[in-house]
């Protein structure tokens, strides 16, 4: 790893020779490789950089701490502009040198000098026609430094503006001795996001972005190589091993000072831990992920754990266990791989309202990770607007809502171990379905604040009605085609976003069946009852509620349901066949209370009307 160099430090070398403004921003707090293969901070390998490239000093400065570089004697000096300089002669400055940076900091401290003088600095060295000084300029947390855009006070726009006017007066390159030395230059250093106005850099040629990501998996690589010694796990990690590569993918979307603290971590456990504990106990602070708790014996159940709470849903259940079955394997690219960091499964729910889509979903949310409430649901109808995608993922820099963040990115980074459920996904803007690509594919996002969530830990359902309005109860393996083919024609045609559908997978298209066995329904409609006899004992003290003939009352209920609303339709019939004249008949009977407490209410039907007796 030698010859190493980020791909971002390659931009900055080659920017920096020819523009006279750059903005760097993004991981500007990390460290990364610098030229000689040393893992150093960023702002002190764009410092060396730019003193190799030729530039005769790098000076820089904060509103807080004030100038670092240079003295504030020969700062002042250079404000007044009495230095004298001769041509290809270094100003004898105070030498700004590290032996060893590991254990070195700057030395000077905070100075009197104002933003003001600062600027006005740079104006008078940029605007020199000869530029013999040859200076970087760099303003360091330069986020703090500007408001929101579309509030800047007087002051930050005359900062600005000194700026804006300084590059506009500077003298271009007339030889081609010149054209192959460094030029003057402001440097601005923003953590995060951008937060200087975009009309200084907008269509400017003096100006270059330059934004530093996180680390690639070469870096990690790298980094990880170079201090592999200071790792202390079960497995030995070395060049090529199972450990290595683990190690690798599991540290995706973290940083080179992250990985510096996974080290140190690992040496002051009690216990050894594997790798995955590692990794689980400082991303998340437990050792144990829920998905390594998946063992055997708990995929061997899980079809017959489903079916105890979703009725009438076989061929889901059963298509829902094959995907956890690949995933258990290995085979589907989903858990326990040592390539992948994308979510760990990813469902597409079609069919009825009603027929235990969103039951299956919270179900599986228990089995996988012991809570009902793993399961995050978004009702996707409510981002049905061209820029809903911000309530997902936040509001940019300078918009209401920033300090907010998003609610989806929000909820993974509080519940890294998740369902998240995306109900009626048909119902969200095109422009939505972006994101949704974009964790399919990446396995993650990066919300309005800058920061990169990670997906990897979450299993996806989208839910859809897609078809149900027009496909009629039929054969079952014929309705499951009908939706299929649905789901497909909508997103191939409709939307234009086949894609989508792709990064799902056809065989984790899975199709919900109509309700219609009455055996199930008449299940489902039983299931309601025990809790109505629970209520009305724990509020009137009705010891029991039995009807003469329980069949045949729930079969007279069933037959007044809209079978094309499935289970809620069920509750649906109850609620108005049932539900009401019972509270009817308890209204009418509970003035005085005490007369009702201890006895049982007896119920006998006449097709679907109902008449209520105290016994």
């Amino acid at each position: 790893m030698s010859n190493y160099i980020s791909s971002w430090l390659e931009n900055f070398e080659r920017q920096a020779m020819i523009r006279r403004a750059l903005l760097i921003n993004g991981n500007i707090i990390d460290l990364s490789f610098s030229r000689s293969a040393r893992i150093l901070p960023v702002n002190k390998i764009i410092e060396d950089s730019l003193r190799a490239l030729g530039f005769r000093e790098v000076i820089f400065f904060s509103s807080i701490s004030g100038i670092k570089g240079i003295s504030e004697q020969d700062f002042k000096q250079l404000m007044a502009s009495q230095m004298t300089f001769e041509q290809g002669q270094d100003y004898d400055f105070e030498d700004y040198k590290d032996s060893d940076y590991e254990l070195e900091v700057a030395q000077e401290a905070a100075t009197s000098i104002s933003v003001q003088d600062f600027f006005a600095t740079i104006e008078k060295v940029l605007t020199d026609p000869l530029d013999t000084k040859k200076i970087a300029f760099i303003v360091d947390w330069s986020n703090y430094l500007f408001g929101q855009v579309n509030a800047l006070s007087e002051m930050e726009r005359s900062y600005l503006q000194r700026i804006a006017q300084s590059l506009r007066d500077t003298v271009p390159s007339q030889t081609p001795q010149q054209m192959r030395e460094p030029q003057s230059i402001v440097i601005f250093l923003c953590q995060g996001n951008s937060s200087i106005p975009p009309i200084l850099f907008v269509d400017n040629p003096l100006c270059a972005h330059i934004s530093i990501p996180k680390p690639s998996i070469k870096e990690r690589e790298a980094a990880i190589m170079a201090q592999a010694s200071n790792f202390i796990t079960k497995d030995l990690i070395s060049a090529k091993s199972k450990s290595f590569a683990e190690l690798v993918t599991l540290t995706d979307a973290l940083t080179l000072r992250d990985l510096n603290n996974l080290a140190r971590l690992s040496r002051q456990q009690d216990e050894i831990l594997d790798i995955s504990s590692l990794v689980s106990l400082y991303r998340y602070g437990t050792k144990e992920s829920p998905w390594e708790q998946l063992n055997y014996q708990r995929i061997k159940s899980a079809k017959q754990t489903l079916q105890k709470r979703v009725k009438g849903q076989d061929q889901a259940i059963e298509a829902v266990n094959k995907v956890l079955i690949r995933a258990y394997t290995g085979l589907s690219g989903l858990q326990h791989s040592s390539k992948s960091r994308t979510p760990k499964g990813a469902l597409f729910f079609v069919g009825p309202t009603g027929v235990g889509k969103t039951e299956l979903a919270k179900s599986l949310a228990q089995f996988l990770f012991g809570d009902e409430d793993a399961c995050i649901r978004f009702d996707m109808s409510e981002f049905n607007h061209e820029h809903a995608d911000q309530r997902l993922i936040g509001a940019p820099p300078g918009y209401v809502g920033y300090e907010e963040g998003g609610q989806l990115t929000n909820a993974v980074k509080a519940k890294p171990f998740s369902l998240l459920l995306f109900d009626e996904i048909e119902k969200a803007h095109p422009r939505i379905l972006d994101k949704f690509l974009q964790i399919l594919e990446d396995g993650r996002l990066t919300d309005g604040k800058g920061e990169t969530i990670s997906f990897a830990d979450t299993f996806i359902v989208f839910t859809s009605n897609i078809g149900a309005s027009y496909i009629k109860p039929d054969n079952n393996d014929l309705v499951a085609s009908q939706f299929k083919e649905a789901v497909q024609n909508h997103f191939t045609k409709v939307l234009n976003r086949p894609e989508l559908l792709g990064r799902i997978g056809d065989a984790n298209i899975i199709p919900f069946n109509f309700m219609t066995d009455v055996s199930i329904l008449k299940e489902i409609a039983r299931s309601k009852l025990l809790p109505l006899k629970e209520r009305l004992k724990d509020k009137w003290g009705i010891i029991d509620m039995k009807f003469v003939s329980e069949d045949q009352a729930l079969e007279a209920i069933i037959k007044q349901m809209d079978v094309h609303n499935g289970g809620r339709g069920v509750l649906n019939a109850m609620i108005k066949f049932l539900f009401d004249p019972l509270s009817e008949f308890l209204f009418e009977n509970t003035e005085h209370p005490e007369l009702i407490k201890g006895h049982s209410i007896s119920i006998i039907n006449i097709e679907h009307h109902f008449t209520f007796l105290l016994e």
